[in-house]
């Protein structure tokens, strides 16, 4: 096979698995494209056995750290921690639309950090909409600010996004080195954020009718001290090169035990939260992509990626990121540029790639698998996605935000 036709099925392959993920016929889960194709990408020489097992085995921590990190946020979730959120959000608006959106924006923002952005998406946004509901203010402008946090805020930790654990073995960075980076861009962005949201939904924000404030739910103290001890093990087992699986799962644990025995959950439904044929398809679409990355295509990818980490250098790798991410989806546009980054890319530009595949998939329904699954949540709490809507704000938000994050990043970088 000629090298011009490996890339085109390479790339059609990707193509394929991508269309069926956003697609989803009958409601057939990704792995179900994923599987045949890796099949295919090997059978056809594409991939030889070797890369394919080195790929599987590089993508396996970080695999395992999403598992368990669904199940600690399906634990926290079963323990009252969402319920409670939901109530101090309601209590903390005082009837305001505004008060209750900025109570959105940091509920989001901390979610994501800390529980990675699929929290945000499948349990922060229900708690959400109802939230706005049960004060009789429109959940519009607070559903979409769940949706965009959940790629905007997932920039400040490794354990925020897999696009950041992927990126955060390649840096050399140390969890509270990479924290320490990112922090000001992600507070830079969040702040970008808000602004644009307090303008364009102001129409949805107005005051409407005063209604008694929500009931107090009592805080899940314990199940607090465990995500916050979870989250502290993170920044400690970097410092001895322990993989951050080991301390997620160490909190599962702890959380498992008390859950099981109040009745919250089940081990069926701790196993079913896991996600394991998602986390079987990220496995299998590491094997697709390296199909296109071994290729004619990841070598072009290469040499228009810059060298070297100054702030023009920074913004042109967000750029290319973001533009790849809503073109692949920032999953595989992630595994492709760090492929073409090589082992040697200074942490820097792996830093505003980061950015890039985070905060450019606020630009288009494909562009992140987290949007793809809040469409879903939205409709099944009657709060479907309006195509126009979600464009609009993307195209004012995505280039403010990436060019407000990069040069924070820059600044940090000087710093």
């Amino acid at each position: 096979m000629s090298s011009a036709l490996e890339a085109v099925v390479a790339a059609a392959l990707v193509a394929a698995v991508l269309i069926f993920a956003i697609v989803r016929p009958r409601g057939l889960s990704e792995i179900v494209a994923a599987l045949p194709a890796a099949g295919l990408a090997l059978l056809v020489g594409l991939v030889s056995i070797q890369d394919a097992w080195a790929q599987v085995l590089e993508l396996l921590p970080t695999v395992v750290f999403l598992a368990f990190i669904l199940v600690l946020a399906h634990l926290a979730d079963a323990l009252g921690v969402f319920a409670w959120m939901a109530s101090v959000m309601g209590r903390t608006a005082k009837g305001s639309p505004h008060r209750l959106l900025t109570a959105v924006f940091v509920a989001a923002a901390v979610t994501t950090a800390v529980l990675s952005l699929d929290a945000t998406v499948v349990l922060l946004t229900p708690a959400v909409i109802g939230a706005a509901r049960s004060l009789k203010m429109s959940a519009r402008p607070h559903s979409y600010a769940t949706a965009h946090l959940s790629n905007s805020a997932s920039t400040l930790l490794p354990v925020s996004n897999l696009t950041n654990l992927l990126a955060f073995t390649a840096t050399g960075l140390t969890f509270v080195h990479f924290a320490a980076l990112m922090a000001l861009p992600w507070l830079v962005t969040i702040a970008i954020e808000f602004a644009v949201f307090w303008f364009f939904f102001r129409g949805d924000l107005r005051r409407t009718e005063s209604v008694a404030a929500p009931e107090r739910v009592a805080a899940p103290t314990a199940a607090l001290c465990v995500l916050g001890a979870t989250l502290a093990g993170f920044a400690v087992a970097g410092l001895f090169h322990i993989e951050p699986f080991w301390v997620a799962a160490v909190g599962s644990f702890a959380l498992a035990v008390p859950a099981l025995k109040a009745g919250y959950t089940v081990p069926r439904r701790i196993v079913w939260a896991a996600d394991p044929k998602f986390c079987g398809f990220v496995l299998l679409l590491g094997i697709v992509v390296e199909g296109v990355t071994s290729g004619p295509i990841g070598g072009w990818l290469s040499g228009l990626l810059p060298a070297e980490a100054s702030f023009m250098n920074l913004l042109a790798t967000a750029a290319i990121a973001a533009v790849a991410a809503n073109v692949v989806n920032n999953l595989p546009a992630t595994l492709m540029l760090l492929a073409a980054f090589g082992p040697s890319a200074p942490p820097g530009l792996l830093l505003a790639m980061v950015i890039g595949v985070n905060l450019g998939p606020n630009l288009t329904y494909v562009g992140s698998l987290a949007i793809m699954l809040w469409r879903r949540v939205g409709a099944e709490n009657q709060e479907p996605a309006d195509l126009g809507t979600f464009t609009v704000l993307g195209a004012i938000t995505t280039p403010l935000t990436i060019i407000g994050a990069v040069a924070a990043l820059w600044v940090s970088l000087l710093i």
